[in-house]
């Protein structure tokens, strides 16, 4: 192999495979967010190469998260699936009762003081990392056409609409989301409402309906038209600028999602492509600006970066799919992505505590950057040969 990006994809997703327990006898430590896209990473590596180790790989890290994640901490006294399934049940619905975040500490409980800081630090579901794991089982899905793993991912989809909106006492208003929730999605822990989370809703329920009709399994599990509606109700007036480089990737991410849906035939108001692709707009200018990224590593957190990264990738696909105007005012924007990519796989810049202190998110995420299609590619199952 000679492509040094690829190479360099191939030795991060190998050491994270070591380190966090999923290739190496130690036990295995999980994260949600980050597991999320190391699937994807893997996925993407076996389409490229043809390698069959990295479907492995992506298949034996699902089944960790869901035997870890899905089930109660081991400082719990609380054991078995967060769901509250029998044993056999759980095995056949493991993302019945969502997920775990993965957090360090133990989650706040009802008497304990809510502390901000410490919030950050203790496990909970959220919801922004719930759709990823969704995303992360519909590509599995649509790679392998293995169709049980859309089924779980929109079972996942079901509890995880149910367990984070709610109609507001006046009933006539759009239901509202919190932003995490507890471990066995009994109360929220953080009231406040994610700015995005109602759009990754509603993107990410076109999506899983979409391949569940490509492998012919929209009968079987939850259809989603209910969950989906109310989403849409709650991007009427939605407001998706931002400045977090973060959230611009996602917010350009989710448009290229959408434009690729939109070719594969799946009927939504594509205006919403536009109101996205203009609110990223928007952040980039103001964020290529603020001096962010003149800044040394020490004062920069590369997996909110490399996210942008990630997003500016999707814009580059859009273009080469179609000549949309809007879409050649981000062609300034795009050096960003090459510039911090160069940044942060400096071995010098992966030296500094916030890299080696978020080591397995910034790890994985620059793996998503220098090869994105596992991430961002929607595989038509009729299409791929896998």
């Amino acid at each position: 192999m000679q492509n040094p990006r690829i190479e360099q994809v191939v030795t991060l997703m190998q050491h994270f495979a070591e380190r966090t327990g999923l290739t190496a006898p130690h036990p295995p430590q999980r994260y949600l967010w980050t597991d999320a896209f190391a699937v994807c990473n893997y996925l993407g590596l076996a389409q490229l190469t043809g390698e069959s180790i990295y479907i492995e790989y992506a298949l034996r890290l699902v089944d960790q998260v869901h035997h870890i994640l899905g089930h109660h901490r081991n400082d719990d006294p609380r054991t078995g699936w967060i769901s509250g399934l029998d044993a056999q049940a759980g095995e056949q619905h493991p993302t019945r009762g969502g997920l775990r975040i993965g957090k360090a500490l133990a989650e706040r409980g009802p008497e304990d003081a809510y502390d901000e800081r410490l919030e950050w630090d203790r496990d909970g579901q959220y919801f922004h990392y719930l759709t990823k794991w969704m995303h992360a089982l519909d590509q599995l899905a649509r790679v392998t056409r293995q169709a049980h793993y859309n089924a779980w991912a929109r079972e996942l989809a079901q509890t995880a609409c149910h367990a984070f909106t709610y109609a507001p006492a006046s009933g006539t208003q759009p239901h509202r989301m919190v932003w995490k929730m507890s471990i066995d999605l009994t109360h929220a822990q953080v009231a406040a409402m994610g700015q995005h989370d109602p759009l990754d809703g509603y993107i990410t329920n076109l999506q899983l309906r979409a391949s569940a009709a490509a492998l012919h399994q929209a009968a079987d599990g939850p259809g989603l038209e209910e969950e989906t509606r109310e989403y849409a109700a709650m991007l009427q007036d939605g407001d998706w600028a931002t400045t977090d480089p973060l959230g611009l990737g996602g917010l350009l991410s989710d448009a290229y999602c959408l434009q690729q849906l939109e070719q594969q035939g799946v009927l939504f108001d594509v205006s919403l492509i536009d109101d996205l692709l203009r609110a990223a707009l928007g952040g980039l200018h103001h964020y290529a600006r603020n001096g962010e990224l003149q800044q040394p590593a020490a004062y920069r957190l590369a997996f909110r970066e490399l996210g942008l990264t990630i997003g500016l990738h999707a814009v580059e696909r859009m273009q080469r799919a179609t000549a949309q105007e809007q879409l050649t005012s981000f062609q300034q924007y795009l050096p960003l992505r090459e510039s911090i990519e160069v940044f942060w796989r400096d071995p010098a810049h992966q030296q500094s505590p916030t890299w080696t202190e978020h080591r397995d998110i910034n790890e994985v995420m620059l793996a998503t950057s220098l090869l994105p299609d596992g991430f961002l590619k929607l595989w038509v199952p009729d299409e791929n040969g896998s």
